[in-house]
């Protein structure tokens, strides 16, 4: 065998064929690699997704979050997003995602009605929370999560995906609330658990479509609604149809969740599901800042609502008769007594440790 160094033109020409050869290669793998992009980009999947909120909450509850996932899924998948009844009535969200009518949905449990025994501690439910932190550290750590895993891995079509919080529960009317019996007959908008437990004061709940709520209340078909914070009050127009603001809040933060048709999940990558469920985390970051700073700012510096209070000793009668709504709850299924257990735990844990995870 000579020697290359003996002969250098051989040598040049052994090495640009080593080179083009491996170049070559390398293009292969990189095309393989980039063709499954290349067609998602053309054949995207493609979800529709119905949130339970209007178009202005939505802005902020989705929108960020939907808007992201589409960007950094880089053209393998892309989310349509739609609003409250835009394309299904939203007590018809479950059915319809069930049947693959839309692919996933953002909603709480007892709203869309669920079918679940678990579904009244979805959305409000009074007094399980004091602080919008309450929510995912009972799911992550006091087992929420595993019981709603269990509970919709009983249904056929439907994966339930994760649950945050949202803003605390305020009731705003266009006459003042200063003592239980003013709730007496005024007809408020509101989500089902909160709205059964308030009737008992006087309120009567009334369901319409969430676009009308603002028409209602200037017209007098309602006289207030019990849904939401001041966050939402003044971002979606309410404050401007309401007069008065209730501090006593019913309870520390709503609870919804986001569910997916099974059949739909699963045309999904492993890398995509991923990226969703990051995005799911994203946007409960988003609301407990947008919710937390809201909240403060808008009874501190709103002007649209005066601000008032039931006394403390007619309103501890009302977190008393919470305690036994509790019970009678639990006493539905053994599933629900476990969450109305988990409740109980935590409460005492929250109130053993004081300051400044509870004040009183």
């Amino acid at each position: 065998m000579k020697d290359d160094k003996k002969n250098p033109q051989k040598s040049h020409l052994e090495r640009r064929g080593f080179i083009k050869k491996t170049g070559a290669g390398i293009a292969g793998i990189l095309a393989a690699g980039t063709a499954p992009m290349a067609y998602a980009a053309s054949n995207p999947i493609k979800w529709r997704l119905q949130t339970y909120s209007g178009a202005p909450l939505g802005a902020h509850v989705i929108k960020p979050q939907i808007e992201a996932f589409n960007k950094a899924a880089h053209g393998q998948m892309e989310i349509e997003l739609y609003y409250a009844d835009q394309l299904v009535p939203t007590d018809e969200l479950f059915r319809a995602m069930q049947r693959g009518v839309i692919d996933a949905v953002q909603s709480d449990d007892a709203t869309m009605q669920s079918p679940v025994d678990i579904n009244v501690f979805g959305g409000y439910f009074p007094f399980n929370s004091r602080y919008s932190l309450d929510i995912p550290v009972m799911f992550k750590y006091y087992g929420l999560d595993e019981i709603w895993k269990e509970a919709y891995g009983e249904v056929k079509g439907v994966e339930w995906l994760g649950a945050g919080a949202w803003d605390p529960l305020h009731i705003f009317t266009k006459k003042p609330i200063r003592k239980l019996a003013d709730m007496k007959g005024m007809r408020v908008f509101g989500v089902p658990t909160a709205g059964k437990f308030l009737k008992r004061y006087g309120l009567v709940p009334v369901t319409l479509p969430w676009d009308d709520i603002e028409v209602a209340l200037q017209t007098g078909e309602l006289d207030g609604v019990a849904w939401c914070g001041f966050t939402e009050a003044y971002e979606v127009g309410w404050a401007d149809a309401c007069n008065y603001a209730l501090l006593n809040n019913v309870t520390g933060a709503w609870c919804g969740s986001y569910f997916a048709n099974s059949k739909s999940w699963e045309k999904v990558p492993p890398h995509l599901q991923e990226l969703f469920k990051l995005s799911m985390d994203s946007s409960h970051y988003y609301r407990q800042v947008w919710y937390w700073g809201g909240e403060a700012k808008l009874r501190v510096e709103g002007k649209k609502l005066e601000l008032t209070t039931i006394p403390a000793d007619e309103w501890d009668t009302v977190v008393s008769d919470a305690s036994e709504f509790w019970d009678e709850m639990g006493k539905t299924s053994k599933r629900a007594a476990k969450v109305v257990q988990i409740f109980k735990d935590y409460s005492e844990v929250m109130e053993k440790a004081g300051v400044p995870y509870r004040y009183s």
